[in-house]
């Protein structure tokens, strides 16, 4: 068919514009399947565009050849990266090699069907074709002296050289994931058959939703290099989406804001929250946590829905406070940590849910602990010696005077190592003594810091739970007790073993919790 002048300048320009910009093949191959790349699509095309020119900056400010992407099941990553992206690559490297491996054979034999017949339906405007001799779906190759090559993760992939390689999603299961064979299996097929097949200088590309923090991914970015990785974690350029926006959002989301709103619905948002929470924090936030914990225990993890919030309030429980402040706007500054506890009449202490856990400056600090003051009361607030006194503590006073806010701060020095000073808070949980909002939008990063303490990357909040287990344990004997009601004593519970068991209970959690206190 002969094309008229404006029309065929016009298909030079869209040829030009796809060969030269991943984007602009990603919308134009997108289009014809009725699909438009969403926000994290193009920022994950962007990424990819990067590393393909050699301009992608790492966190450590230098030019880096290797890309981890890890986001929710569900949020398209494998066509945008496992399709989208190899066909593309092909032209814009001319005889280079793909490598690309999956948990699943079958997987990622799907993929190479998909690039191969993009190349055949689009290969005009590619430039290239598919060789007549090689079209295997195992492995193909193209008569610009390209070729693809995929495999699923633990075969055996010797004799070929690869100018990119390409793992999407090395794990299948939680199953899969929490088992350490078939992690170290994971791991020892990474060092001994995919990376030595990599050509210097080549292009590592890893997409995945992490299951496990002892993953692939998780090795090769520990910042220890404990696992004694070929690669330095600061080689790797780490891009995560979460499903639900956290503070410092790579997209520019509100905290709480999904991922994809053209796609994930508000019931399906629902339905990620009703998740276990070692599911949401590692299939859908990108942060997996300790399948046990150590230092804090999984099961000791107790929470409340808002049914019981609502409940707890209305009985007007005794509120108090605590905070780990760290006043600064650096981008590699601590978070200052703040919120109060509600202890019912039973002993029970309920954390807040209206949680401040964010890196500020001074002014916004105190002006959220200002407003913390006036909507709780608390009637003690604890805090480490020298954060307010001798830092921002002038600036406080003026502010608590021009408010007309009076709160108690008691000032505690802290004369031990963190571990120890978490002993108080630690026994009551192991107690069942404490319970956190399950319903907080900070509740899986809680969650997974205190199952990763003392080895995590962050501990603000377990100082902040620290400082509130202490100072309860310092004033716990003078709370008084419940006091049996008119009804109790006309009315007292039958004398059955059941109840026995549960006042030897509740005596030797007292005591226990008295110990811990101290």
């Amino acid at each position: 068919m002969t094309l008229d002048r404006p029309e065929a300048a016009k298909e030079y320009l869209e040829r030009r514009e796809v060969r030269s910009s991943l984007v602009a093949w990603a919308k134009f191959y997108a289009e014809r399947r009725k699909l438009v790349p969403a926000q994290h699509h193009l920022l994950m095309l962007d990424k990819l565009q990067q590393a393909t020119d050699g301009t992608l900056i790492g966190s450590n400010g230098k030019v880096v050849k290797y890309l981890i992407i890890s986001m929710p099941p569900g949020a398209a990553k494998s066509f945008y990266a496992s399709v989208v992206f190899p066909v593309w690559f092909i032209q814009k490297r001319k005889g280079c090699r793909i490598l690309a491996c999956s948990h699943s054979a079958d997987l990622i034999e799907s993929f190479s069907r998909d690039c191969r017949n993009a190349v055949d339906e689009h290969h005009n405007i590619l430039g290239y074709n598919l060789r007549p001799d090689s079209r295997a779906v195992q492995e193909w190759m193209t008569d610009n002296d390209g070729a693809y090559r995929c495999a699923g993760v633990g075969a055996g992939i010797a004799g070929r050289r690869a100018d990119a390689g390409i793992i999407d999603d090395y794990i299948g299961s939680q199953e899969d994931a929490d088992s350490k064979l078939i992690r170290n299996k994971v791991w020892n097929w990474y060092l001994s058959d995919f990376w030595p097949r990599l050509k210097p200088g080549a292009l590592q590309i890893i997409i995945a939703t992490r299951w496990h923090e002892e993953d692939l991914i998780g090795r090769l970015t520990d910042p220890n290099n404990a696992y004694n990785a070929p690669t330095e974690p600061s080689e790797w350029e780490v891009i995560r989406f979460p499903f639900f926006a956290e503070e410092g959002d790579v997209l520019g989301r509100a905290v709480g804001d999904r991922l994809w709103p053209e796609w994930f619905t508000p019931h399906m948002a629902e339905g990620v929250k009703r998740l276990p929470s070692r599911v949401q924090s590692g299939l859908y936030q990108q942060r997996p946590s300790p399948e046990e914990g150590s230092f804090f225990q999984r099961d000791w993890l107790r929470t409340y829905n808002h049914d019981e919030y609502d409940k707890l309030m209305v009985s007007k429980p005794r509120i108090y406070a605590a905070g780990d402040w760290a006043c600064s706007d650096s981008k590699d500054a601590n978070k200052s940590c703040f919120g109060g506890v509600a202890r019912n009449e039973d002993g029970v202490i309920y954390f807040l849910p209206d949680l401040f856990w964010k890196v500020a400056d001074p002014k916004e600090v105190v002006t959220a602990f200002m407003l913390f003051l006036k909507r709780r009361e608390p009637l003690q607030t604890w805090s480490e010696k020298g954060h307010i006194s001798k830092s921002w503590g002038p600036f406080l006073r003026d502010v608590m005077v021009e408010e007309n806010v009076y709160s108690y701060i008691t000032e505690v020095t802290p004369a031990h190592a963190k571990d120890v000073r978490a002993r108080s808070i630690q026994g009551m949980m192991s107690m069942g003594r404490i319970k956190f909002p399950a319903f907080a939008s900070w509740w899986p990063d809680a969650q997974h810091e205190l199952l990763s303490f003392p080895g995590g990357k962050s501990d603000d909040f377990v100082d902040f739970i620290a400082h509130i287990g202490m100072g309860l344990g310092s004033i716990i004997k003078t709370i008084p007790r419940r006091v049996a009601s008119v009804y109790d004593l006309a009315n007292p519970r039958p004398l059955t073993w059941t109840y026995l068991k549960q006042e030897h209970k509740k005596r030797e959690s007292c005591k226990q919790t008295l110990y811990a206190g101290r």
